[in-house]
């Protein structure tokens, strides 16, 4: 048992393993797995070389075993539409595939302010719509966009409320000190609501993170045979 602080004494245990090292973290009394990784480590992908999504786990490890490369880590990446169609922005390879959505509607992505987590040429950002919107530098690698916000500079989303009733399993993706990429989720049979699931991250050191989705969330580190996953639309990854 390794113990971290945090500000608060939170309980982790480290577990090592080729490519990716993933932590589980109990805070609120709700037990996560969190990964940390450098920004330049992690891709996105949402289609395949014939503009097919690839919507599961197991397609994208199969489309980088073909380019020699071991897939260490995934985590779906955000809401989506029917057919595994990206919600807002969508960023990738440098270009922009699905624009920003600053609609309003019912709905966790529509819950402002959502926000936008990117990489680029001016490092990493996790931050909300509009202040991704007015940013200068619009030279990405890639991005993506979900909602609502966790985080924005170190407060909680105005709309949570901390004896909230509505919990559910949840993952999320903000920036720490260090500018490291944090990915949680609750761990299995875990349910937490949006008070403490920002918690968390302000915890591990992030000034802002993004909600990524809900109970379909999954994230598989160091896989060693195809991961049978639900069917997403955008995925985080990381390969070499």
């Amino acid at each position: 048992m390794i113990r971290y602080f945090f500000g608060i004494f939170l309980m982790v245990s480290g577990m090592v393993q080729a490519g990716i090292v993933e932590e589980q973290i109990e805070s609120a009394g709700v037990n996560f797995r969190v990964v940390r990784v450098a920004p330049e480590k992690v891709q996105v992908v949402w289609k395949d070389a014939e503009g097919v999504p690839y919507r599961s786990f197991d397609r994208v490890q199969a489309a980088f075993a073909q380019q020699k490369k071991t897939v260490s880590f995934l985590m779906n990446a955000g809401i989506f539409e029917p057919g595994g169609i990206p919600s807002g922005l969508h960023l990738e390879g440098g270009k922009i595939l699905r624009p920003l959505n600053l609609a309003d509607a019912p709905g966790n992505f529509f819950l402002k302010p959502n926000g936008v987590c990117t990489y680029g040429g001016s490092g990493p950002f996790v931050g909300t719509s509009p202040v991704w919107q007015t940013r200068a530098d619009h030279v990405e690698s890639w991005g993506i966009q979900s909602g609502p916000m966790l985080l924005i500079d170190g407060k909680r989303h105005p709309a949570f409320t901390e004896k909230s009733t509505s919990k559910l399993p949840r993952n999320g993706v903000g920036i720490n000190e260090r500018n490291q990429f944090i990915f949680a989720i609750t761990d299995k049979g875990e349910l937490v609501n949006f008070w403490d699931f920002a918690g968390l991250f302000l915890q591990l050191g992030c000034k802002n993170a993004l909600f990524l989705d809900g109970d379909i969330s999954q994230m598989a580190v160091n896989p060693n045979k195809p991961v049978q996953s639900n069917q997403f639309g955008v995925m985080f990854v990381v390969a070499e």
